[in-house]
């Protein structure tokens, strides 16, 4: 069911790191992406993989990994992700695709939790060290970075409370919590 695939689709910033993803099980994500809507069906995404030791670590090091928790700067090793997906906007078809990125990264990760895996969208990225370290030329722009992995940590959604706190935070076992609206404040107007 959908409704599964999307509970256990949470940002999950800790991996089993020695977890191979096969090259093709990410050519196969990225073949969904390239399978949904596109805005006018310009198809403007590009992606660059990674799943060597090598290249994960030199895009590690241009990431950030989240913002709410001050007293962490990332996974350590042996909990880093096992591979990347880079996505990227070819200017020469569009200059800011408005849908795109948001409709790519959530199929790439709704394909990566229907395989057990796990990932995290990023969008903190030192994108001109990124681009030098992918050797893009100008034509490319970097959107949006996916981690993924197999998932080391325990994600839970807890009901926000009121006043609404928005930020995730994790407790002393570790668990990342991750609070959300209820359906009552987000739907507007009660129509009946």
């Amino acid at each position: 069911m959908i409704k599964d695939l999307v509970l256990k689709n949470r940002s999950y910033r800790k991996f089993y790191q020695n977890e191979v993803i096969e090259l093709s099980t990410l050519k196969e994500l990225i073949g969904l992406a390239r399978l949904s809507a596109s805005a006018a069906n310009l198809q403007p995404l590009k992606y660059i993989i990674s799943n060597g030791s090598i290249k994960n670590e030199s895009i590690f090091k241009t990431l950030g990994w989240a913002g709410y928790l001050k007293d962490w700067d990332g996974p350590i090793e042996g909990e880093k992700p096992s591979a990347y997906i880079v996505m990227l906007n070819d200017l020469s078809i569009s200059k800011k695709p408005p849908l795109d990125i948001g409709i790519s990264a959530q199929t790439i990760l709704l394909g990566a939790v229907e395989k057990g895996l796990g990932g995290c969208m990023l969008a903190n990225i030192n994108k001109v060290e990124l681009a030098s370290v992918l050797n893009l030329d100008e034509n490319f722009a970097i959107d949006l970075v996916i981690a993924l992995g197999k998932p080391r940590e325990i994600v839970v959604i807890d009901e926000m409370s009121l006043p609404a706190d928005i930020k995730y935070w994790r407790d002393e076992k570790e668990v990342h919590h991750v609070p959300k609206r209820s359906l009552d404040e987000i739907i507007l107007g009660n129509n009946k």
